[in-house]
């Protein structure tokens, strides 16, 4: 069981740091600061390349992981199981 439980926490730590990552990634939609400096940057090219398809891609997929190992860890280890003592 111990085993399992490692390899979900494992799952569960990947997932979050790539979904954070691939996040961060993300080109800015907005019209603040990040987008001004943003468009003076990369001279105002606009629109959906493969490149921010597939980073949507591993967004989502990062995200599915992510809830399936939160979920697996629930039933691992259900509410009031964890001894402290």
């Amino acid at each position: 069981m111990e085993i399992l439980l490692v390899f979900v926490l494992i799952v569960w730590l990947l997932s979050a740091i790539v979904m954070v990552v691939s996040i961060l990634f993300h080109s800015s939609k907005g019209t603040g600061l990040s987008d001004i400096i943003a468009g003076q940057v990369y001279g105002g090219s606009t629109g959906t390349s493969i490149i921010e398809k597939n980073l949507d891609r591993i967004t989502i997929v990062s995200a599915v992981v992510f809830i399936l190992s939160v979920l697996a860890l629930m039933i691992i280890y259900p509410q009031g199981s964890i001894n402290v003592s």
